[in-house]
């Protein structure tokens, strides 16, 4: 399978043996949500991944998610609070007097310095949604509900459309990221960024630990969606994170929303992951819905590298059968979408590079060649093949350990780990993999792209293109 599998650890799936039949259903990366889980728990997590990892030979690669500035209710009074369509709460910090009106309290109090009359304030993933009337005291705020249900303690609050003066990054995000850092994850993901400058806030902390892993921009917020540009070239990669993204713009926009960003992200050439509720039915059920079917194939046909489940493998009843659907799904739309894609040539304010890339799949293409092999040192060259959606998988050569487990989130690309050895060149590494693979058939063609500089010049990057026949 091309597009790769992102499985969410949790208290279903964080076994030794639940890790295998992840690993043996399709995933290829496990995400860690900082949000739940003590600093021991991940620890003893990674050390399983690793021991899998090495197991089963094949590289498998670890996001960390920060928990972020996520702004919740606090605990409530009792274990729930029914209301009613125009019910009046009070919303805030409690003052000495008893309040008159049901209160609901915040585990953030800054946030009622953004709150103003006529705000819209969403709980619960849109479940429940208030308006602000008046405001009381500084630290309190009326609402009335705009509909009925019931709310629980340490519910997810969203302002739709309003952008919030937090941090990107909270003291215990610092914490988190210091620890996964430590622990060696291959990514980190960076919950409700808001602008580019969340982004480089990250970055600047990770020089700061000496330390360089690619940032994942989750986009959960409007203002993010807005400033797409420039997050998208601060970022590595970008998560199109539907649940608090379907809160803040309205869930007929999210669709177009998806497939807006994804483009993007292609002709970027940065790899894009779109979660949340791609197979939520198999939480409790063996079987996905016909609609969360189309979903997942259609994120595929759209141009996503990597699918991410979350609670269905993290507390669900089915975590490897969930992944198996999801492995089945992914295939069958990877084989249409290579059977009518359609080979585009780049843009003339292209680079060389984008334009080599598109050379070797066009060559592979016309010479009906089995594979593309790439020597990619920094995993450019093998992310700009994986943008054009060749129809031959991409072997990707390098030989940093970290760009290895990075090229795991892009489409297509299978990686490998050679030996850097300086006496044999980029082009002869290549050859050298290609003959002793079996996975390349003897009288095959193989396209490769490699570094080759010319006698007594320094290496510039890929600039080669050949056929080469085993």
């Amino acid at each position: 399978m091309r597009t790769k599998i992102i499985a969410t650890i949790g208290p279903a799936s964080a076994s030794r043996e639940m890790l295998v039949r992840l690993t043996e259903a399709g995933a290829s990366i496990f995400r860690l949500n900082f949000s739940h889980g003590s600093a021991e728990f991940f620890r003893n997590l990674v050390q399983e991944i690793r021991k899998v990892e090495k197991e089963i030979g094949r590289p498998l690669s670890i996001l960390q998610d920060l928990a972020g500035p996520k702004i919740r209710l606090g605990a409530l009074e009792g274990s729930s609070l029914e209301v009613a369509r125009g019910d009046q709460l009070l919303l805030g910090v409690r003052s000495g007097a008893e309040p008159e009106l049901p209160l609901l309290p915040l585990d953030n109090p800054a946030l009622m310095d953004e709150l103003a009359p006529g705000d819209v304030l969403v709980l619960a993933d849109g479940g429940l949604r208030f308006r602000v009337r008046e405001r009381v005291e500084s630290r309190l705020v009326v609402l009335e509900s705009l509909g009925a249900g019931i709310v629980t303690s340490r519910k997810g609050i969203a302002l739709p459309g309003k952008t919030l003066a937090l941090p990107a990054l909270t003291d215990r995000d610092r914490r988190d990221l210091r620890l996964g850092l430590e622990l060696g994850v291959d990514a980190v993901a960076v919950s409700f960024v808001q602008s580019a400058a969340d982004i480089r806030q990250v970055r600047a902390l990770l020089r700061e630990e000496k330390r360089s892993v690619p940032v994942v921009a989750k986009l959960e917020r409007r203002g993010a969606v807005n400033d797409l540009d420039a997050i998208l070239e601060a970022s590595d990669m970008i998560m199109v994170a539907r649940g608090d993204l379907g809160v803040e713009c309205p869930l007929p926009e999210l669709p177009a929303l998806q497939k807006r960003i994804i483009r993007a992200c292609n002709q970027a050439s940065k790899p894009v992951i779109v979660a949340t509720q791609m197979l939520l039915s198999m939480v409790s059920s063996p079987s996905p819905t016909r609609a969360e079917t189309t979903d997942v194939a259609n994120a595929v046909l759209d141009g996503a590298d990597c699918v991410m489940l979350s609670e269905e493998t993290a507390m669900g009843a089915y975590p490897a059968e969930t992944v198996e659907y999801m492995n089945r799904i992914a295939s069958e739309a990877e084989a249409y979408l290579v059977e009518t894609r359609r080979l585009v040539s780049p843009d003339q304010a292209s680079g060389a590079p984008e334009f080599l890339a598109y050379s070797a799949c066009l060559l592979a293409d016309k010479a009906n060649a089995v594979a593309i092999a790439a020597h990619s040192l920094s995993g450019r060259s093998a992310r700009l093949l994986s943008a054009c959606r060749p129809r031959q998988p991409i072997h990707a050569l390098t030989a940093d350990a970290g760009v290895l487990h990075t090229l795991n989130f892009s489409w297509g690309v299978f990686p490998s780990l050679v030996d850097e050895d300086p006496e044999v060149g980029h082009l002869a590494r290549v050859q050298r993999f290609i003959a002793m693979t079996a996975d390349f058939p003897v009288g095959s063609d193989v396209v490769i792209t490699a570094g080759e500089p010319a006698v007594g010049q320094p290496a510039r990057g890929t600039n080669l293109v050949k056929i080469y026949r085993k």
